[in-house]
């Protein structure tokens, strides 16, 4: 039978393509349903929202509920919750913590709070247990009415 360099050096670069779009994959947290897209946040929102990632040796002058959003900066529902963080993170500064994780920036992230799909948003009382897990965008008014739900009465910082 007659080799064709050209037929082998092409089946040789599929298998090669193939294998990186393999590794590449595999190197992502799950995401299910559609919820990530291939448009960019607001790099200043990102780079906001990312700050409240301080060190958890970091001090606090009192123990405060928090609200941590997983996400990525290439997810839709993401991004339509950027700016809700953003605003509660000002709106509730002082008795709300307000925190984003790019689990696909920090895939030990997505893994340590078991996220499966994103965003997640968890809520934590002032004492650090979890309360509530949301799959999905979550609207300000559904979040500040789980909050209520929860018996937190968060007081704006304004």
């Amino acid at each position: 039978m007659k080799k064709h360099p050209v037929l082998s050096l092409t089946t040789g670069l599929l298998i090669v393509a193939g294998a990186v779009l393999v590794i590449a994959q595999t190197n992502r947290p799950a995401v299910t349903n559609g919820a990530c897209c291939s448009t960019v946040l607001n790099p200043a929102m990102l780079a906001s929202l990312a700050a409240t990632n301080a060190p958890a040796t970091a001090p606090q002058t009192k123990a405060q509920p928090k609200l941590l959003d997983l996400g990525a900066g290439k997810c839709i529902p993401c991004k339509m919750m950027a700016p809700i963080l953003e605003e509660m993170k000002k709106d509730y500064a002082g008795t709300l913590e307000v925190e984003f994780i790019d689990v696909w920036k920090n895939p030990d992230a997505g893994k340590q709070y078991k996220i499966e799909v994103i965003p997640t948003q968890i809520f934590y009382d002032a004492t650090g247990k979890e309360l509530f897990r949301h799959i999905g965008f979550y609207a300000k008014a559904d979040i500040l009415a789980k909050w209520k739900e929860l018996g937190v009465d968060l007081k704006t910082g304004k």
